[in-house]
């Protein structure tokens, strides 16, 4: 029982009726013009008056829900005062648009252009009716205990008839109204909650457009942590390196110390430069100009690993240069995470870095030693591994409609091999 009760207690039921009531009140003004046929058909039953008023009522109702403003107010004013989930209403393309003149790219039907004039229908038929069931029983409620004001009620029912005149049974009957009105505010509320999903929430037209751009947000997301992984990661395990060679070798031998301490402070605002880039895509603020770096930044990535004691070998054929835009900055981005699993996991030795491009394909390599060897840096188990290099290459790879082949080349070494397909810029 008392679970029953809870409903009754809630400061939301009655906000959601106030959100009902608001709407009956809000429709008065239409109602003075759908009054007007009616004034001119004088001559017509009293009967077909009141029929043509309410029709003509309900027209201009829906007429005011076709507008998106007004689905727009619904929908956050459900959210607030009757707690629903509901997103904001997007964009769709209308019949006779090009798929070119915008992002939407679903049409909507008609079923669901009238789905908000419907719901604002029912909207304002539950204030109105909601509005005088509890509005007379708060009234006999108020009035009936005690005979105030002279107030008596009379049932008749089957022929029998009971009046309530004063004494307790005014005073329950009185309570039995307060309830009663309470429980029309419940049941006014729980209606405009069940209907406001299925009338007010996404259309069919909008959840395609819904999931187009949660996949296209996806696939930026995705892109981005390819990104962060490579470059941030990077550069934490070069300048981690950098940071223990500086350390061993501060007071021997104070010029190499210095370069370390040079090499980490660029690569730590190159990193920052990445980092911010990416906070401002995933904050959703109009995103700066991306950091764009390329085959023609290899010289200054082998550099820093020099400075951080690596021994890099670099083997270049073809001309780098005809290789341009997206492909150029992945193949940059291959060899950065190519060289970062070299320092992480290699035993020390030259790690063999090959670039070879032809006019239809850029052929990518890196060769690094492994085994009981030295660690380049840090010794073993340093740099804990997330498992998502390797992967995040072989996407990047397919995505370029490439080749890539990684893993033991002998004994003693791991090689790296990526094939991807080449078209010469005019």
């Amino acid at each position: 029982m008392i679970k029953g009760l809870r409903p009754l207690l809630r400061r939301s039921t009655y906000s959601g009726a106030l959100f009902a009531y608001g709407a009956a009140l809000a429709s008065l003004p239409l109602l003075s013009f759908a009054l007007l046929p009616a004034l001119a058909w004088r001559s017509a039953p009293e009967g077909v008056q009141i029929v043509v008023v309410l029709l003509g009522w309900a027209a201009l109702i829906g007429l005011v829900g076709l507008a998106r403003t007004t689905r727009r107010v619904l929908v956050v004013s459900a959210r607030r005062l009757l707690r629903v989930s509901l997103p904001e209403p997007v964009a769709v393309r209308a019949r006779g648009r090009r798929p070119g003149d915008g992002p939407a790219g679903a049409v909507p039907s008609r079923v669901d252009r009238w789905r908000t004039p419907l719901w604002l229908l029912l909207h304002v038929a539950l204030g109105w009716a909601g509005a005088l069931a509890s509005g007379v029983l708060l009234f006999a409620g108020l009035t009936l205990p005690g005979g105030w004001l002279g107030a008596e009620m009379g049932l008749s029912l089957f022929g029998r008839t009971v009046r309530v005149e004063g004494g307790w049974q005014s005073w329950a009957v009185a309570l039995g109204c307060l309830l009663l009105a309470a429980s029309v505010c419940v049941v006014v509320t729980k209606a405009l909650r069940w209907s406001a999903p299925r009338l007010l929430g996404p259309s069919s037209a909008e959840r395609l457009v819904l999931a187009a751009e949660r996949e296209l947000r996806l696939a930026e997301r995705n892109r981005l942590a390819h990104e962060l992984h490579d470059s941030i990661g990077h550069t934490l395990t070069t300048t981690t390196i950098q940071a223990a060679v500086a350390g061993e070798v501060l007071c021997a031998d104070p010029v190499a110390a210095r370069a370390a301490l040079r090499s980490i402070e660029e690569a730590s605002r190159a990193a920052l430069e990445d980092l911010d880039y990416v906070l401002g895509v995933l904050r959703e603020r109009e995103a700066e100009t991306a950091p764009t770096r390329t085959l023609a930044d290899l010289p200054e990535l082998l550099d820093r690993l020099r400075h951080a004691g690596a021994v890099v070998e670099l083997e270049l054929s073809g001309d780098p240069a005809q290789v341009q835009g997206t492909l150029s900055r992945a193949a940059y981005r291959i060899l950065q995470e190519g060289l970062t699993n070299a320092m992480r996991h290699g035993a020390g030795g030259p790690v063999e870095v090959r670039v070879a491009a032809t006019p239809e394909r850029l052929e990518l390599g890196v060769v690094n030693r492994t085994g009981d060897g030295p660690r380049t840096g840090m010794g073993p188990g340093a740099f804990p591994t997330s498992g998502h290099g390797l992967p995040g290459l072989a996407e990047r790879v397919r995505l370029l409609h490439g080749e890539i082949d990684a893993g033991p080349d002998g004994p003693r070494h791991w090689r790296l091999a990526v094939h991807l397909p080449v078209r010469v810029s005019p």
